[in-house]
């Protein structure tokens, strides 16, 4: 039988410089992935090494 898939996510707010934002933002863009998706990677891959 199909079941639908939720993943669990929470609502954080974090504080980081302007510089690194504006980066990762054009990171983003220019990889064609929202900038949350961008950050969840970054995250993930700093944690993995």
């Amino acid at each position: 039988m199909f079941k639908v898939k939720k993943p669990d996510n929470v609502n954080k707010t974090f504080r980081m410089p302007l510089e690194l934002v504006k980066k990762l933002e054009v990171l983003a863009q220019e990889k064609d992935v929202s900038l949350n998706n961008l950050v969840i990677q970054c995250c993930e891959y700093a944690l993995e090494t």
